[in-house]
């Protein structure tokens, strides 16, 4: 699949794979649902053209997509590139947000007092891993029940309510 980006939006071309098969356009940002829902319309399109081709003449219809162009379409996802970006965009945000974290505190006198830094490190790896997998998991699972505006609005209102709920428990200790 060839494939240009731009901040905007993600446009496939499915003419490089599929002969004869009209450009595909999935217009989101890195939203692998949309590229792939576009990839397999084109392959439906193209799959529907070669129906028509005499079974056992694949020469007859030049434009029919080959086994190996079928799961090349099936098992695509958004791009190298477009994964790279949000893997890095993942690792600093989540980097940046856990550097001097009470968790990071914990680690640090956990490895102190235990004289085996490399148990401890795998212990705490263990643990970042699966909170991290449950939340993937827990986010892939509310995308499909919410709308993406839904979420976006739930998750600030929960940060908004936490904030309020400490600074009313700071304000009240000084009193």
């Amino acid at each position: 699949m060839e494939s240009t980006t731009n901040p905007a939006s993600l446009s496939y071309s499915a003419e490089a794979t599929l002969t004869k098969a009209p450009v595909v356009q999935a217009t989101a940002v890195l939203d692998p649902a949309l590229h792939l829902e576009a990839c397999a319309e084109a392959l439906e399109q193209s799959l529907k053209r070669s129906a028509q081709c005499p079974a056992g003449f694949p020469d007859a219809c030049p434009d029919a997509p080959s086994d190996a162009m079928v799961r090349e379409i099936s098992n695509d996802s958004i791009g190298f590139k477009a994964e790279l970006q949000i893997f890095l965009s993942t690792f600093f945000t989540i980097f940046l947000a856990e550097v001097g974290d009470k968790t990071q505190l914990t680690v640090l006198l956990m490895s102190a007092e235990s004289q085996s830094p490399w148990v401890v490190f795998l212990g705490a790896g263990a643990a970042l891993i699966s909170t991290s997998l449950f939340g993937v998991l827990l986010g892939r699972w509310l995308s499909t029940q919410l709308s993406p505006k839904t979420l976006e609005t739930s998750a600030g209102l929960l940060l908004l309510g936490i904030s309020l709920m400490l600074g009313w428990e700071f304000f009240n200790s000084l009193a």
